[in-house]
C-alpha cells in the first residue's frame, strides 16, 4: 500500500507514534528464504520471491543507519533463515558498527550457527534467538517438513561456545502437535543455561487448522507449574515475552501471547519485509514501500527517515488477531520474521 511521505516534523524529538509509544526496536527481515519449512511459517507451495525484489544488503545497511539516527536502539535481523543469504556476516559487521545501536541480535534456526556463530559474535551480535520447537527428531522432522534436529541441536551447542549471553529458545507450541514437550523443552534450557520463549501461533498466512491446534499461553503455564516454580519478573529483553525466573536455576521462561494476552499497549517495534515493505504492525496489513524511497533517492538520507516516521504514524492502537480459521492476512511468517 502507497502513502504520501511527509518531511519529518521541525522539532524532531524521537519516533513517537500517535499514541504515546516511543519506537527504539526494528525487526529486519533479510530474506523470505529458508532452509527449513515450518508448517506454521511456510505455506504448502509458497513461492518464494525473486532475488531482484529483495533489498540488497547494502540497502538494508542503510536503513539499520537511518533508523539508529532516528533514535532506533535496537535491531533485530530475522528471515526467512537470515543465515542463508549470501554475505549475510558483511551486514552484521555493518550494523554492528554502528555507535548509536545498543543491541544487535538474530532470530535463526541453528542450522548455519555451527559455521557461523563465532563470526557473528566477532562483527557485533549481542544475542541470538533459535527456533527450536520438538526434541524428537521423527516429530521435528514432521514440524519442519525437511529439518533434522542435529542440526539445530549442534547450532545451539555453537552458540554457547562462541560465548553469546542470554541465549533463548523460541518454541511454537501446538496443540496435537508439541504442545505435550513443554516441560521436556523447558528442562532442555534449563540444563543449557539458555533462557526459553514459549510462542502462541501467529494468526497469519492461510492455515484451515488454526483452532484445532491453538494451545494458550495459560495452558502452557499451567503445565509448567505442575514441576517447577515460576516467578514473575519485571525484566524484558526488548521483544513481547513476558518472563518468569525458574526457581533454582538461572533460566527464564518466557510467553509470547498475541492472542490471550496481546502486548499492544507497550509495543516499541517496526518490522521490514525483505522486499522493504515497513510494517508499523505485524497484525495489519499497512505498509510504507522503503524499497521505493531507497531506489529513488540514493543519496538523499532524509527521504529515506521521512518514510520511516510515516510508517509510525500509521501505527495502530493494537493489532486484530483473532481465533479465526482463516486470517485476513495471509502474508506468512517467513516475509517478515519472528
Amino acid at each position: 500500500m502507497r502513502h504520501m511521505v511527509a518531511p519529518l516534523p521541525a522539532e524532531f524529538t524521537g519516533l513517537i507514534d500517535r499514541f504515546g509509544r516511543k519506537i527504539t526496536y526494528a525487526r529486519l527481515s533479510i530474506t523470505d528464504r529458508c532452509d527449513l519449512r515450518c508448517i506454521y511459517c511456510v505455506s504448502e507451495g509458497m513461492r518464494f520471491l525473486p532475488r531482484n525484489q529483495l533489498l540488497t544488503l547494502e540497502e538494508i545497511a542503510r536503513i539499520g543507519r537511518c533508523l539508529t539516527e532516528l533514535g532506533v536502539t535496537r535491531l533485530r535481523i530475522t528471515g526467512g533463515e537470515p543465515l542463508i543469504r549470501r554475505n549475510a556476516i558483511w551486514l552484521f559487521e555493518q550494523l554492528g558498527a554502528l555507535s548509536a545501536l545498543h543491541d544487535l541480535s538474530l532470530t535463526t534456526n541453528g542450522t548455519q550457527l555451527v559455521r557461523d556463530a563465532f563470526a557473528l559474535k566477532a562483527a557485533g551480535v549481542t544475542r541470538v534467538n533459535i527456533s527450536l520447537d520438538s526434541l524428537q527428531p521423527a516429530r521435528f522432522q514432521r514440524l519442519t517438513r525437511v529439518g533434522t534436529l542435529s542440526k539445530t541441536l549442534n547450532g545451539i551447542t555453537a552458540a554457547i561456545r562462541a560465548g553469546f549471553q542470554r541465549i533463548k529458545l523460541n518454541s511454537v507450541i501446538l496443540r496435537h502437535h508439541n504442545h505435550d514437550e513443554v516441560l521436556d523443552l523447558a528442562r532442555f534450557a534449563i540444563n543449557h543455561g539458555v533462557d526459553i520463549s514459549f510462542i502462541e501461533e501467529m494468526p497469519l498466512g492461510l492455515n484451515s487448522s488454526r483452532c484445532a491446534t491453538y494451545y494458550s499461553s495459560d495452558a502452557i503455564r499451567h503445565d509448567l507449574n505442575q514441576v517447577f516454580e515460576l516467578i514473575p519478573t519485571a525484566e524484558r529483553s526488548g521483544g513481547p515475552a513476558s518472563y518468569y525466573c525458574i526457581a533454582g536455576t538461572n533460566s527464564r521462561i518466557g510467553f509470547i501471547s498475541p492472542y490471550s494476552h496481546n502486548f499492544c499497549a507497550d509495543c516499541n517495534r517496526i518490522r521490514m519485509t525483505a522486499a522493504g515493505g515497513l510494517l508499523p504492525c505485524l497484525g495489519q496489513a499497512q505498509s510504507i514501500d522503503l524499497r521505493r524511497v531507497i531506489r529513488a533517492n540514493p543519496l538523499d538520507d532524509q527521504r529515506v527517515k521521512s518514510a520511516i516516521y510515516a510508517a509510525v504514524m500509521l501505527k495502530p492502537l493494537g493489532h486484530e488477531f483473532t481465533h479465526a480459521v482463516t486470517s485476513t492476512l495471509t502474508r506468512c511468517m517467513n516475509m517478515t520474521g519472528g
